[in-house]
This record gives structure tokens, sequence and C-alpha cells, in this order.
């Protein structure tokens, strides 16, 4: 941990990482980043993102979903309300209108009821991620869902500004490094080697049960359910099925498609570069989405 600490300070932020920690917001942001323009590599970004526009870039749907962690409270935060609404995850279901996956001829289910059964050959169907949606909604996740839930200043000053954008997820990411790194430092210390680190049980003969938790990408959730004493049924909601959900059947997009659209692309791009810029803001694993 002192080397990982060691590494940002010099590379990634040219600075201690409780001063980073506690920029209050963009105009803070702004005099440290002027203090030493060539110092790390926030800076450069910033320097970056302020002559391509990146704070214009890929903006989302504008609600953030946290489950909570250590470092941040679960909730539900609302660009247009600025508020951390209580996380009820009773509203949640799961549409696979656009999906490779069969619905059984039901309407969208809640995990917990869910399904995961491949239909390669299904008309209108692009992707094999289902879209999660919260009351009929999209929501996105990761950092930037963590730090608006944590209530960072700066994240809450630069959403306001320019919503969830290139330059917002990516700066969520970093700050993130800053406020978390000092509490694993913190929670290292408070390691007793000789307690007990592991809790054992046995399966019921019946049950059922959900675990929720942020995943460096962003909230994930896992719902189970056993009978006779054997697994029935386990469906996960991962970070990237928010982000990367297709449109359901309401024609709502995912948060990642929305981001998209009015995206640049030059002329004889066969790769564009905005577009890989959106995409890669969201940090996708597609691999724990298509499970």
């Amino acid at each position: 941990m002192r080397e990982f600490r060691a590494f940002l300070e010099r590379h990634t932020f040219g600075a201690p990482l409780e001063d980073v920690a506690a920029l209050a917001d963009e105009a803070a942001l702004q005099a440290w980043h002027a203090q030493a323009p060539e110092g790390g590599d926030l800076r450069l970004f910033l320097t970056i993102a302020a002559a391509t526009g990146l704070d214009r870039l890929g903006r989302g749907p504008g609600r953030y979903l946290s489950h909570g962690n250590a470092s941040a409270p679960p909730g539900l935060w609302d660009e247009a309300t600025t508020s951390l609404q209580p996380l009820d995850l009773s509203g949640l279901t799961e549409d696979t209108r656009h999906a490779w996956l069969a619905d059984g001829g039901l309407p969208p289910r809640h995990p917990s009821e869910g399904f995961t059964r491949p239909d390669a050959d299904k008309p209108e169907a692009y992707t094999w991620n289902k879209a999660p949606r919260l009351e009929g909604r999209p929501c996105e996740t990761g950092a930037i869902a963590r730090r608006l839930a944590a209530g960072q200043p700066l994240l809450r000053s630069a959403v306001a500004r320019c919503g969830g954008t290139v330059y917002t997820r990516v700066l969520a990411r970093l700050i993130e490094l800053a406020v978390v790194v000092p509490q694993m430092e913190h929670w290292l210390a408070a390691l007793q080697p000789r307690e007990a680190f592991c809790a054992n049980d046995s399966l019921p003969e019946a049950g059922s049960g959900r675990g929720l938790t942020e995943a460096a990408r962003g909230a994930l959730g896992h719902w189970l359910r056993i009978e006779r004493g054997r697994i029935a049924s386990y469906q996960i909601v991962a970070p990237t099925s928010w982000n990367f959900s297709p449109r359901d059947a309401a024609g709502q997009p995912g948060p990642l498609e929305a981001a998209l659209v009015g995206t640049p692309v030059r002329e004889g791009e066969r790769t564009p570069v905005a577009v890989q810029h959106v995409v890669r803001s969201f940090d996708p694993c597609m691999v724990c989405t298509v499970h």
C-alpha cells in the first residue's frame, strides 16, 4: 500500500492524496491544476479534457445507482433533483425485448424471479445483455455513482455543471483513488491476524437471498434461490448490465446508448476516437455481463 500511494502521489496526481481528496469544487480543481500544469496524469487529463470538450461528450441518463460499500452509502442520485434517494430495489426489473434471451411470454421480471435462457434467433435482438430498469427507468453506475452518493463535493459540483460525461466519469475514478487508498491504509492497520476471518455455515434445504455490493465498475447484485438443498436459480445483475443495457420494450436506451447519441464521427474514421472515449469512460466488462 505504501508503494501504491507513492506511485499515485508521484505519477498520477503529483500531490499528496489528501490534497486531491480535499478539492471542494471545480474552481478549487482548476486552481490546483494551474499550480503545476505538468504535474501528474490528472493534471494532464484536465488539460486534454478542456482542450477537447470531454465535459460535453457522452452525457448519460442522469440517474446514478450505488449499492453502497465501506466508502459510500447506498442510494440513487438524481441529477434533476440533486438529491440522494433511498435505495429500493423492489421496483427492479430486467427487460429482454432486445436481448438474445427468451422471456417466456412474460413481462419484465425482478431478478429474484428471473431466468436466463438463450434465444439466438430472436427477432429485433442485438445483444446478450438484459436491460435492468429501476421503476421502469435506466440508471448509470460506477465510481461516479459512488462519489455522488458519498457527497464528494467536487464530483457533485462537476455533475451539476455538465452531468455524467466522459470528463466526470474519469474524474470520479481518479478522485476515488485519492479518497479510498487512505481509507484502505486504516483498514489494513485495523486487521487482527489472529481473529476469525471466515464464518462457516451450511446450505438450508430451502431459502432465498440476495447479495448487493459495489464492484470496481459499480452496482453488483446476486439473487439466489435454494430448493431441496440445491441451487434452483441464480441471477446476476452486473455493473455493465446497467451501463451497457440495450433498449427496453418502451424504446428507452441504456446509459451507454444514450451517451453515444450525437457523438461526432470524423470523415474516414473506421474506429471513431470520440466513440472510443465514450465507451471507455464506462469501463465496460462484457465478459461479466454475458453470464
